[in-house]
């Protein structure tokens, strides 16, 4: 094999194009550069053979060389190798024909890249490949041998020839919903004009008539008005998934103001700066949670029936549809939320004749989703504006259980899942999907053999894998079908009605289909930017290079795909470094901000890993201001349970590590790679330790510790303290009920939350059932 990996400055091309040794160099080069782009290798290896040798030469590619770089590397070989032809066998030509080798086992099979006059190629014998697909491949090596800037890297080096400029143009959309937007209230609105007496929002056993909702929206609007909300404003809503909370969001959009939704746990000091970021002077709230908002905002209550003597206040119908609805936070790298202006155009482009599915008058659309989070635009407002019941999972804590007791008991034909959430449906209630028509699941990656189970238990189903990111309205492509994923990887799918879709490369240019790049969204999804964040609005919302419209911007999702030959787009990864946990997207930056401004901390970073359920959770690692004045696992400890008053718990990490150093790249940087995982961490509870004092105790403890990776766990432990949430409660339930050979409701867990309280559930269920004899 000769290798090319040399890390000294290269020597000039060895041979010219019209050299022997000049052609094939340069189609080796672009060969390798091609592959570069299309697999995101950084070891490139391309096969040969001519007249007279064959070999392997190996591109390293990860310092993004240029093409005229690589052709100096492949000339400064094949140059010897045809000098030693010649001397042999004076006079003999080169007929190059070159193997294109993609996989680490092997070349693909029967794929020849012939080198002709002038380093032109031409793709034959393209094994796998079909024939529109070899001749996007040699469309993009051709294109990368007229490059005439010799500076250009293979980053940026352009692939995309004018009619896979024109090819990708026409799958990006045109960004233009089919009908003309207007503001949600006004929607909701006309419907209940449509339909009065049909129910329009349900949940544990209250609902209203469309008529009633609209009515009861008045009422809450005239209040709201009367204390000085309305165009331009923001109001805050506090309270959980209910009824009321439904009337007081759409109260809100009828005051001609947008509204910022809170979660009620959410940290004190986290929802103070929040407030104050959005400007609100006013605030929804269930009277429950009222004391939980600073007297600078005057708060008025959701709970109990509109006041019957308030004056309806007129819709405000004069807003247009360019004003701001609400108003959603997201993870910033600065450690400061960034909250994301979303226009009721945006939120009409997704609920109005979508082109990705169908919303209909006779369908029950579950809520679940925190309001807080984006999913639930969706969720409401698509109902509501179509004609369907909106079917609200009660408030409390989430579990499986329950929620298929949800979608059975109030017939829900219409349900969106996070990936999570997904996954641990189908491996426990798969029953539990009978009734419904479309599923739809997003906010992470969504797994193909779960999407197969689904669709082979029940082929009425349509699923949908919904992808898109907050500042483009929830979704900017779908795959909808009722057809399982071909391959092990479920599609993004294409982009939904009123998006554009762009597959950039760093310079902002087009790559043809079957190359990574950025992906951009526009289009009357786009959200107006972050409020008050000119700085932070103007870095992630660009100029569209690619059009003739005035103003129109793109979104940088950060997000790595590429377009595949029917169009769909495959996603590949973050080209940046936010994370999905728990279906919400974290900036691990913002973590490392919070933890750095505590006294005791002199660096810190944050990393995901596989939770084991499927998701991932979060790992910190520390150095110390004072390395010696505390007990490195205290110090852990201590900052854990601080973080727990500064973020939200789907941001605290599941364990801090503190180091004395960390690791360092050749170029000073931390070299996150080099970090220790942790498997099992320690206990990190501010509480004293007990053992486990019986057998079905010590059993309970295994499973927690096994599940949540942390020992040793103890009696009075608490499982939602150690890190576990509703997915890992669910498999922790499911193993303790095999376990024990008795049912375990979720309830039972988040009543009775330790080693303790639970082992002793066990001993009396199994005490009823003598035939059920514990397996610690």
């Amino acid at each position: 094999m000769i290798s090319l990996t040399d890390p000294q400055p290269l020597a000039p091309p060895a041979a010219p194009h019209g050299t022997a040794a000049g052609a094939p160099a340069a189609a080796l080069a672009a060969l390798a550069a091609v592959t570069h782009r299309r697999t995101l290798q950084e070891t490139v290896r391309v096969a040969y053979r001519d007249a007279g040798t064959e070999g392997v030469l190996t591109f390293e590619v990860a310092d993004d060389p240029t093409l005229a770089e690589l052709t100096a590397r492949a000339a400064a070989v094949l140059g010897q190798l045809t000098d030693e032809t010649e001397d042999e066998n004076p006079g003999a030509a080169v007929d190059a024909r070159f193997l294109w080798d993609t996989a680490p086992d092997g070349p693909v099979p029967g794929l020849t890249v012939t080198a002709g006059p002038d380093a032109l190629v031409t793709v034959t014998g393209a094994g796998p490949l079909t024939p529109p697909e070899a001749e996007r491949l040699e469309d993009q090596l051709r294109c990368a041998l007229t490059v005439v800037r010799p500076g250009v890297p293979l980053s940026v080096l352009p692939l995309a020839s004018a009619s896979a400029l024109e090819e990708a143009a026409a799958l990006a959309g045109d960004g233009h919903a089919p009908v003309a937007a207007r503001p949600v209230h006004v929607l909701v609105r006309e419907q209940a004009a449509r339909t009065p007496d049909a129910v329009a929002v349900s949940c544990a056993g209250r609902s209203l008539t469309y008529a009633e909702l609209v009515r009861e929206a008045d009422s809450l609007a005239a209040r709201l008005r009367t204390a000085g909300a309305g165009p331009e404003q923001v109001v805050a809503v506090l309270a959980e998934r209910s009824v009321e909370l439904v009337v007081g969001l759409l109260a809100v959009l009828k005051t001609g103001g947008a509204y910022a939704a809170f979660e009620p746990d959410l940290p004190a000091q986290r929802l103070a700066a929040q407030l104050q970021g959005t400007g609100a002077r006013i605030a929804l709230a269930q009277e429950r949670f009222a004391d939980r908002l600073p007297a600078s905002v005057r708060v008025l209550g959701l709970d109990g029936p509109a006041t019957a003597d308030a004056e309806p206040a007129p819709v405000s119908a004069g807003v247009p549809a360019s004003a701001p609805a609400y108003v959603s936070f997201t993870s910033g790298s600065t450690g400061e939320p960034k909250g994301v202006c979303v226009p009721h155009a945006a939120v009409s482009r997704l609920v109005v004749r979508p082109d990705w599915a169908e919303f209909r008058p006779e369908d029950v659309f579950l809520q679940l989703a925190p309001v807080a989070f984006d999913a639930s635009t969706l969720e409401i407002w698509a109902p509501l504006v179509n004609g369907g019941r909106l079917a609200v999972h009660p408030a409390g804590p989430l579990s499986t259980e329950a929620l298929a007791a949800t979608l059975a008991g109030e017939k829900v034909t219409v349900a969106w899942m996070t990936a999570g959430l997904f996954h641990q449906m189908v491996n426990q209630h798969l029953e539990a999907f009978a009734g419904l028509r479309h599923v739809l699941a997003g906010g992470d990656v969504v797994s193909a053999s779960h999407v197969r189970r689904l669709l082979t238990a029940h082929p009425h189903l349509l699923f949908t894998n919904g992808y898109g990111p907050t500042e483009n309205t929830t979704f900017t492509a779908c795959w909808t079908s009722g057809e399982p994923p071909a391959g092990n990887a479920v599609p993004l799918g294409r982009p939904v009605s009123g998006t554009r879709a762009l597959v950039l490369d760093r310079d902002q240019r087009p790559v043809p289909a079957g190359v990574p790049g950025e992906l951009y969204a526009g289009g009357e999804g786009l959200a107006l930017g972050y409020l008050g964040r000119p700085g932070a609005t103007a870095e992630r919302f660009v100029p569209d290079p690619l059009t003739a419209e005035p103003g129109a911007r793109l979104y940088r999702t950060g997000d790595l795909v590429r377009r595949l030959p029917d169009g769909t787009l495959e996603f590949l990864g973050r080209a940046d470094r936010q994370i999905k946990v728990q279906g919400y997207r974290v900036e691990p930056g913002e973590i490392e901000a919070v933890l750095a401004a505590h006294e005791d901390v002199r660096q810190a970073v944050v990393m995901p890993q596989s939770d084991g359920s499927g998701g991932k959770r979060l790992l910190a690692y520390v150095t110390a201001q004072d390395a010696g004045a505390e007990e490195p696992a205290a110090l852990g400890r201590r900052l854990r349970e601080w973080l727990r008053g500064e973020l939200p718990g789907y941001m605290v990490p599941w364990a801090v590590l503190i180091l004395s150093e960390l690791p360092l790249t050749r170029n000073g940087k931390v070299d996150r790679a080099a970090l220790p995982a942790a498997r099992r961490a320690a206990r990190s509870l501010a509480t004293e330790y007990t053992a486990p004092r019986t057998t079905t105790e010590a059993a309970v403890a295994e499973e927690w510790a096994d599940l949540l990776g942390v020992e040793p766990v103890g009696v009075d432990d608490d499982f939602f303290e150690l890190g576990g949430h509703s997915l890992i409660a669910a498999d922790l339930l499911a193993r303790l009920q095999e376990r024990f050979g008795v049912e375990l409701s979720a309830r039972s867990l988040y009543l009775r939350p330790t080693v303790a309280e639970l082992a002793e559930e066990l001993a009396d269920q199994a005490a009823a059932a003598p035939s059920a004899t514990p397996t610690p």
